[in-house]
């Protein structure tokens, strides 16, 4: 199986690429950053995976999908979709491999980036489950659609009576 570490680091860049080396040794396949740690703290966590012949993919969180457009407005004085074009051009430059995303941005994010550079998108409700304290949730159809390259399905699944039940639906309506 493949491991995705969802840490957000968030932190001053040495630190932060202090902490990704680490992650990098331990044989993570993906982890991801906060874009709002700037430019060059993801430079540097970039700089210092150069060394590793089979280094993770890094992926940078670009709005949370808890916030809505009030919640996010107030702290990045812009609208959400706008703001994440911004943070994934910024990622996309410094390097990264993708972006952290809701379904929502996905499809412009690769066309203001790269069709290859990858989106991740949490907030998946497969079969209609409740938003709980998500506020930009997508349906796997909705995520297909806009091109996105992995679905965060969690709470459906490790919530669920029959979690294997849930997965092998999943997979059915993927497929």
């Amino acid at each position: 199986f493949k491991l995705f570490l969802d840490l957000k680091l968030y932190d001053i860049p040495n630190t932060m690429a202090d902490a990704s080396e680490e992650i990098a040794k331990m044989g993570v396949d993906m982890f991801n950053i906060h874009t709002s740690a700037g430019r060059v703290a993801m430079q540097a966590v970039m700089q210092r995976l150069v060394k590793f012949e089979n280094r993770p993919l890094v992926l940078a969180v670009t709005a949370l999908t808890s916030f809505d457009e009030a919640g996010f407005e107030e702290i990045y004085e812009m609208p959400i979709a706008q703001k994440a074009e911004q943070f994934a051009k910024m990622s996309y430059e410094a390097g990264l491999d993708g972006v952290v995303c809701s379904a929502y941005e996905s499809f412009d994010i690769k066309n203001v980036t790269n069709q290859n550079f990858i989106t991740l998108t949490p907030g998946i409700r497969p079969f209609g489950e409740s938003n709980q304290d998500q506020k930009r949730v997508a349906d796997i159809g909705f995520a297909q659609k806009a091109k996105v390259d992995f679905i965060v399905v969690g709470r459906p699944i490790y919530k669920a009576k029959n979690p294997q039940e849930v997965v092998e639906k999943i997979i059915k309506e993927i497929r």
